[in-house]
């Protein structure tokens, strides 16, 4: 028991910070506090049920403190009973467990298929609180349910359960910020979870709800059996969006960016974003224009508009999406990165992502935690993001819960971030309003993500034309006897004497009149409203041969260099990032040749200080995976956070643009996602994104399928990423040799992306300057070799680098002879490759015999070029592609349709390589180098 000659009284007052320090000592170490202390706190933890409560030690502490800071009251005196001070704390108890545990309780199900649950957590009398106190008034603390100080526990149990167990609970004890969790407790306690809307908002309200439930039923009826992914039983999405969009501006958003599934997408462009529905019924009907190549399903397209709201006109685009679900969202957070750097430095309140997700979609797929992951690291915040779950409860047809996720709440993937999460009834439009509006203020107030769940039901099957019957028969029984969202929010409306039925009744008929005539009831979309955004007709229809001068003077090279490799004098720099600095100094002074981690900064230095930013990201970017780029020094005596890390880049000039390097977490598909994204809006800008090794480029295999090589094809959209691959063949194993060439090339069409295999310094520094300074807007994939960065041969004078040099696309054989009709074999090839076969062609004396040209641009494919170097041969009868990559992988099998387009009648192609192989490559070194022994063999003499 406590100690009799504690007094109390410490509780109060001006010792109520002592307390807490106190008990903040104890939670660390018991033993250091005074013994009357610690059998206080012990015997604290000890008090009814507190085993078996989940309640973390910050939100006791809480508790404790604002039972601390409290004046005496009817409950607790001076001079206190012990019976009295553990019915307080057990009230303080009953609190918590209602804060952590009440979404266990809430009405959340539309369809009310489990019975309510019991938690025993919840039980008053689990806290040592009786019917007989329900009478006597108890501390509330600061702040709680609209201030009040103190409240007859009947009162306080009422408001715990209208504000955690309605239709709306919000889960938010698990973030360790106390400010963030006192915000949200306030922001629902003191309104009871309860929104108090006007009659014109409500009217507003039922109008969004009916233009969402006809539109679904007019195709319904109208496209039997047609795919549309509609939303009906998740109306109050659309609802909710809506409210988002018109209420967002108060805060400062001028633009929305959406990325969504195809749940519900349908009605989102022609009720949020104003898409003519007779738009739309030309697709479902097959009469629409045909824009782009290849054009895609009517339930993956993106649109954009300028909507007008109260405060103001909003841009709200809707992101083009594949069938892959969730791989959107990185693209879509990628994009409002791009367009916040563009509007400066209140970017991020002038630009909102909003993501829409589908229950098991949000909790299945990886690349959510990913985005989550990204969404507080420096390179990739866009100041918080609001997330809406159309919680089907179902995933889906033939889902169940058991089997589509090991967590509570599909939702619970949020809080690996400390993201709060509201959940809400979707048969309540106003409070999942309610819920859209305090996402918002959140967001404004603590620039973090937050998950609005909205739990509700789908009408139909999966894509309306399976029956969900035959998996979920109990379930759909109760779907059928639903009447409908709109329909419960009519009979609510109609009682609180807001709307006549006569009234509803005509909002369906306005509407469904409209969609006769392919029009909008109302036009919200403003045609008129002139905004700024990026002028994309200066990158449309460009062709690859578009010519650039990327070359400098060397004038302008020494003064590049004498700003980048100038570093600071109080920075101590690691051993070999000074031999790197020193030797730059000299290439750039034209001592020694230039390797390929000069030729980059180079060409970054120049393009920050013509105003073109430069973006990199990839999981070692910073010093490079092979220690090759050192764009950011570290300093060897001060940790990073204290100044330590210095980027030259950053520092070339008043006027000079932003260069960004990032070290970013450990994952390609969502980061190179995100990338896209922000090429996609950013074409000014050089945006790269490098994997650790090529192979890694796998596991971002659906971004390259969906949105690199086919986003122009499908949507029109065109993008500038730059993407780097580490390849080469150096006895390293299957992951740390192929960046899977053939699985790209196959992917090539319609010149939609350059592949591009460089084999000397200058050819990476002119390629990346190109890529902005020319207006030709299409990825670049660039196959880096590993070897050839410090490999001197490889090295380039700096004469490769001034004015008049460009990027070679082919590289003619550099061996003088005295005729090329000695020439009887010609050798092409790409890559690294290069330098063993000129090495094998010098110890066998065959300059004269053998011809090695460099095809450094495979796609395009640089026809004109090849075609007139071989065309120097005439007595070559023999000609050889030869990779290092298997026969079954590499080029050759890609490409050989066009070396047969080059090479004449006479001649005969062949192939020199590894022989075909299940593994990009072998794991011994002998069997490497024997293959490498034997290709080189093949290629100058088989």
């Amino acid at each position: 028991m406590m100690d009799e000659k504690l007094n109390f009284s410490y509780l109060f007052g001006s010792n109520a910070p002592y307390i807490e320090e106190l008990y903040e000592a104890f939670l660390v170490n018991p033993n250091s506090v005074e013994d009357k202390w610690k059998q206080y706190f012990t015997d604290l933890t000890k008090l009814p049920g507190a085993a078996d409560v989940d309640v973390p030690h910050a939100p006791i502490r809480e508790s404790f403190a604002n039972l601390a800071k409290t004046k005496a009251t009817a409950a607790i005196a001076g001079s206190v009973d012990e019976a009295m001070l553990k019915k307080q704390v057990g009230v303080l108890r009953l609190i918590s467990a209602y804060r952590i545990q009440g979404v266990g309780a809430a009405q959340l199900d539309p369809l009310k298929r489990m019975p309510a649950k019991y938690l025993e957590a919840l039980d008053p009398k689990f806290h040592g609180l009786t019917d007989a106190d329900m009478a006597v008034k108890f501390s509330m603390g600061e702040g709680d349910f609209d201030g009040q100080e103190k409240m007859a526990l009947s009162e306080i149990v009422q408001n715990l359960k209208q504000t955690y167990c309605g239709h709306l609970a919000v889960e938010y004890m698990y973030i360790p910020g106390t400010e963030e969790r006192r915000w949200i407790r306030n922001y629902f306690e003191s309104v009871l979870s309860t929104p108090r809307y006007t009659k014109e908002q409500k009217h507003y309200l039922l109008k969004q709800l009916t233009a969402a439930e006809t539109l679904e039923r007019y195709l319904h009826t109208k496209y039997v059996g047609q795919k549309r992914f509609g939303v009906e039983g998740g109306e109050s999405v659309i609802a909710g969006l809506n409210y988002l969009i018109q209420n967002a501006g108060k805060d400062g958003v001028e633009e929305v960016i959406i990325g969504m599934a195809h749940r519900g997408r349908l009605n989102v462009l022609v009720n949020t974003l104003g898409k003519r529905p007779g738009d739309l019924f030309a697709e479902f009907e097959g009469r629409a224009e045909i824009k782009h190549p290849g054009g895609d399903v009517k339930y993956h397209m993106g649109f954009s508009s300028d909507i007008a709201t109260p405060n103001g006109p909003m841009h709200v685009s809707l992101a083009f999406n594949p069938s892959h679900l969730e791989i959107v969202n990185p693209v879509v957070e990628g994009s409002a990165r791009a367009k916040q750097e563009r509007l400066g430095k209140n970017g991020q309140e002038k630009v909102l992502p909003v993501l829409i997700h589908g229950d098991s979609a949000f909790i299945g797929l990886g690349v959510n935690q990913a985005t989550f992951n990204l969404s507080q690291t420096r390179g990739y915040t866009t100041g918080g993001t609001v997330h809406i779950v159309i919680n089907n409860q179902i995933g889906f047809t033939t889902s169940d819960t058991r089997d589509t996720r090991s967590t509570v709440y599909c939702t619970d993937v949020a809080k690996m971030v400390s993201a709060p999460v509201i959940h809400v009834n979707g048969d309540d439009p106003e409070r999942v309003c309610f819920a859209i509006q305090a996402a918002l203020d959140y967001r404004k107030t603590f620039k973090k993500d937050i998950v609005v769940d909205v739990v509700c039901y789908r009408k139909w099957g999966h894509n309306e034309g399976d029956d969900p019957t035959l998996t979920q028969p109990m379930m759909y029984k109760k779907v059928a006897q639903r009447p409908g969202t709109r329909a419960m929010y009519v009979g609510k409306l109609i009682a609180e004497n807001v709307i006549t039925e006569t009234e509803a009744d005509t909002l369906v008929q306005a509407y469904r009149d409209a969609l006769d005539k392919g029009e909008h009831v109302e036009q919200t979309t403003l045609s008129n409203f002139q905004r700024t955004s990026i002028d994309w007709s200066k990158y449309q229809g460009k062709d690859w041969r578009e010519d650039v001068d990327t070359g400098l003077p060397a004038a302008d090279i020494q003064r590049l260099a004498d700003k980048f490799a100038n570093i600071p004098e109080n920075y101590t720099l690691h051993a070999n990032a000074k031999r790197v600095n020193e030797a730059r100094k000299a290439m750039a002074a034209g001592k020694q040749p230039v390797d390929w981690g000069m030729a980059e900064t180079i060409a970054y230095a120049n393009l920050v200080t013509k105003g073109a930013g430069v973006r990199i990201s990839g999981e070692d970017s910073g010093r490079g995976t092979f220690s090759h780029r050192h764009a950011v020094i570290h300093d060897q005596k001060r940790e990073k956070w204290d100044d330590g890390a210095y980027v030259p880049l950053r520092n070339m000039g008043e006027g000079s643009a932003d260069f960004l390097v990032i070290d970013s977490i450990l994952n390609e598909e969502a980061v190179m996602a995100y990338e896209y994204g922000f090429a996609c809006s950013a074409p000014d800008k050089l945006t790269i994104w490098e994997a650790q090794f090529g192979d890694f480029a796998n596991g971002a295999q659906v971004v390259i399928d969906q949105f690199l090589s086919s986003g122009e094809t499908k949507w029109g959209r065109l993008c500038g990423l730059t993407t780097i691959l580490p390849h080469g063949y150096d006895g390293q194993g299957p992951e740390h040799s192929s960046a899977r060439l053939e699985r790209w090339l196959q992917l090539c069409s319609e010149n939609n992306m350059q592949i591009v295999m460089p084999s000397r310094a200058s050819q990476m520094f002119h390629l990346l300057q190109r890529q902005v300074l020319r207006s030709y807007r299409k990825p670049l994939v660039i196959f880096m070799s590993k070897r050839l960065l410090r490999f001197k041969d490889a090295m380039s004078p700096l004469s490769d680098f001034t004015e008049g040099s460009r990027f070679c696309p082919m590289i003619a054989d550099t061996v003088e002879r005295s005729s090329d009709e000695s020439v009887k074999r010609v050798v092409l090839c790409a890559g690294q490759v290069y330098y063993d076969l000129a090495s094998g062609r010098a110890e066998r004396k065959l300059e004269d015999e053998v011809a090695i040209i460099r095809v450094e641009q495979l796609y395009p494919f640089p026809y004109d070029e090849v075609k007139a170097e071989l065309a120097k041969y005439l007595n070559a009868k023999q000609v050889v592609w030869a990779q290092e990559e298997p026969k079954n992988q590499g080029a050759f099998y890609q490409i050989r349709h066009r070396l047969e387009t080059v090479i004449s009648e006479e001649q005969k192609l062949s192939y020199a390589g590894r022989p075909s192989s299940a593994s990009p490559a072998v794991g011994y070194m002998s069997k490497h180098v024997a293959q490498l022994k034997q290709l080189v063999e093949d290629a100058l003499t088989g």
